[in-house]
């Protein structure tokens, strides 16, 4: 890690990896900082790899940099590209499938071909802004090291390094609950008896043999887990994941949750060989906290397609807020032809200079957060802030000041959809007002 940085990007997740991989391209001396050893962050450690959505309304609506490791990605493993057309007749177009391990290689690939340097195994300690520049300690394997940025991109998820740099979030009292992902074997889902494996689960819930959620987002059910084979099908509360001891405390819960779920399977008939073959290295979280934001996208505006005069990127995703009751999800589609957008002025907290964020702590209600945090606006978000951070660093302008039509025209460049770009929505679309 070098001492002097332009662009220091803390967090490797989706919004992470196109942040800085933009910044990288337009120049920027840029460093990634990851905690994992692997890029990805819920695309690959959380196991949810399949990103949606890229297309919607027979438009490609997010592109760019995500959009061009998920086709790197599709190609190299033998998989089709889809097209606009694929979303033509649906408001909640398929997840695109692919293979984590690759996507992850090529996400390194890309970072060093733009020459941003990656550090692993580390975490930030303080971040301090003086002198108009950012001075940051790295908590590394090794002890402390300093460094020092022009611009901050926080994509930690949790708002990390908004946290130690002094500006406030909100913390919702109830937040969604998160998933282990994993995969299971040894049965034939086919010939189970489904209704029996309900009857079954009340007995062991009512007994205290196991929770609701251990083996269902809904009332104990396991058909949707034994069918889809695990995959992100629980439910483990994680009312604090956005420190050190919370997420300590949802790791432990979700192990012991696989565990109660193994020990009543392999009781059943027909699931005395279940197995667990892998489950991923870490839970994968959907909801801490936001950035109070110097402007919030509310669930109305999200749901009506505003069109921010400070618009960056598109977003397009149902509202999906998982229920920490264990009553399942809270979703609703969007309206037919509706195209969100999500405003710069989100991506900055309030009272600070020199400091982005993207990714699902964006500033946001939580219904709209429910949509905002997925994969795909994550990495238009990311883009989006990398543009703006390299912008910053050339002009010496703090983000808020720079020219949309400057943040525009380096978006376009690097094949990003700028809202204002899509026009000719096809009338003949097919989508229901949910």
């Amino acid at each position: 890690m070098k001492r002097e940085y332009d662009v220091v990007v803390v967090g490797g997740g989706t919004a992470g990896i196109t942040a800085a991989v933009q910044a990288g391209r337009a120049g920027a001396h840029t460093l990634l900082i990851e905690k994992n050893a692997m890029l990805g962050g819920t695309m690959t450690v959380g196991g949810i790899n399949a990103p949606a959505h890229f297309f919607a309304w027979g438009q490609q609506i997010i592109g760019g940099i995500g959009w061009e490791l998920v086709r790197r990605t599709l190609e190299e493993t033998g998989h089709p590209v889809p097209t606009p057309e694929f979303s033509r007749d649906n408001n909640k177009p398929t997840h695109l499938a692919m293979d984590k391990t690759i996507f992850a290689a090529l996400c390194d690939n890309a970072l060093l071909d733009a020459d941003v340097d990656l550090l692993f195994h580390a975490m930030p300690a303080s971040a301090t802004f003086q002198d108009d520049s950012w001075s940051l300690y790295v908590c590394t394997k090794t002890g402390l090291q300093r460094t020092s940025a022009k611009v901050l991109i926080d994509t930690t998820g949790d708002a990390n390094l908004v946290t130690l740099a002094g500006f406030d979030l909100v913390r919702p009292d109830v937040v969604q609950p998160a998933t282990l992902g994993m995969h299971c074997s040894g049965y034939d889902a086919e010939a189970l008896d489904f209704d029996a494996l309900r009857a079954a689960s009340e007995k062991a819930i009512a007994a205290g043999e196991l929770k609701t959620t251990d083996i269902s987002w809904q009332n104990g059910d396991p058909e949707n887990l034994l069918r889809g084979h695990g995959r992100n099908a629980n439910h483990i509360r994680a009312p604090r994941a956005y420190t050190s001891e919370g997420k300590s405390e949802v790791e432990i819960e979700a192990r012991q949750a696989v565990w109660r779920m193994y020990r009543f399977f392999r009781r059943q008939p027909g699931l005395e060989n279940f197995r667990v073959d892998w489950i991923c290295s870490e839970v994968g979280i959907r909801e801490t906290a936001t950035i109070r934001g110097k402007k919030t996208v509310t669930v109305q505006d999200y749901e009506a397609g505003k069109l921010y005069e400070d618009a960056v990127c598109y977003a397009f995703y149902p509202v999906d807020e998982h229920l920490n009751d264990g009553l399942g999800i809270n979703q609703r589609t969007l309206k037919r032809h509706v195209l969100p957008t999500i405003p710069r002025a989100a991506m900055l907290p309030a009272d600070s200079s020199f400091l982005l964020v993207a990714g699902r702590c964006v500033a946001s209600d939580r219904e709209a957060n429910s949509a905002l945090r997925v994969e795909c606006p994550c990495m238009a978000m990311g883009q989006a802030a990398g543009a703006m951070a390299a912008l910053s660093v050339q002009t010496g302008l703090d983000p808020e000041e720079l020219p949309m039509n400057d943040i525009y025209a380096l978006l376009r460049k690097h094949g990003a959809v700028v809202p204002g770009d899509i026009t000719d929505i096809d009338d003949q679309a097919d989508g229901s007002d949910a």
